[in-house]
């Protein structure tokens, strides 16, 4: 198992930022190489945001956050970060990480095996 904690998150103003982090705790058997960010509104379905590559760093994005959205990571603490500029309402929903193999793509969230337990994020106008 790999297990998933994530923080920050919380409610700003429109064109406001947050940071969303995600700590990676592995197990001897189990391991992973992408992670990926995911978002969810009520009433919607689960939309990837963006994903990052542990091992080469390679990132991508969604196209609704490209260019206000950064993915991160600090490989010795095996956390991946989400820096969020420009907030818009649409931006409002339960925020997801999740881990998975070399061949997870975050427009797939069903590649990605392992998830964090989701954060809040509330952007009023």
């Amino acid at each position: 198992q790999v297990q998933l904690v994530q923080s920050g998150g919380g409610s700003v103003q429109a064109g406001g930022s947050l940071r969303l982090s995600c700590a990676a705790f592995e197990s001897t058997y189990s391991t992973y190489r992408r992670v990926g960010w995911f978002r969810q509104a009520p009433g919607k379905e689960r939309e990837g945001v963006a994903d990052i590559d542990k091992d080469d760093g390679s990132i991508h994005y969604a196209n609704s956050v490209k260019g206000r959205f950064t993915i991160s990571q600090d490989t010795a603490k095996n956390t991946v970060y989400l820096q969020m500029n420009i907030l818009k309402p649409e931006d409002t929903a339960m925020y997801y990480c999740a881990a998975g193999s070399y061949s997870s793509d975050y427009t797939r969230p069903k590649t990605f095996n392992y998830w964090g337990q989701g954060t809040q994020v509330t952007v009023s106008s």
